[in-house]
């Protein structure tokens, strides 16, 4: 999984890369393009639900977590913007109870157990 995310963010890290020296107008263009083909894809589906993999949830999570909500409503994707912001609290709950996980399993010594 780890190594799926760092590909996926290298790859993108490109494609960003590749916008630098694109117009403002060809960027336009490109953005009506891909909501097009977006569209076409949700017909194309019907009632059928797209699965994504547990890299692409991490890294759209990541991607859109800093827009204010207003902003996510009026973007148009595959999932609500509740559900990216759900996914992204639970990555952080996930990765928040690693870190603060006891290092012993068990009840941790009194101190009267740790004098004898």
């Amino acid at each position: 999984m780890l190594l799926r995310l760092a590909y996926l963010t290298v790859t993108n890290l490109f494609a960003a890369l590749r916008l630098l020296p694109m117009s403002d107008r060809d960027k336009d263009a490109e953005i009506l393009a891909l909501r097009h083909q977006l569209a076409v894809l949700e017909r194309q589906l019907g009632a059928d639900r797209l699965k994504f993999t547990a890299e692409h949830r991490a890294f759209l999570a990541a991607l859109l977590v800093p827009l204010p909500r207003q902003v996510l409503r009026r973007l148009r994707l595959l999932v609500r913007p509740d559900t990216v912001l759900r996914r992204h609290g639970d990555l952080i709950k996930r990765r928040h109870a690693r870190t603060c996980r006891p290092k012993r399993p068990g009840r941790p010594p009194t101190s009267a157990q740790s004098t004898c």
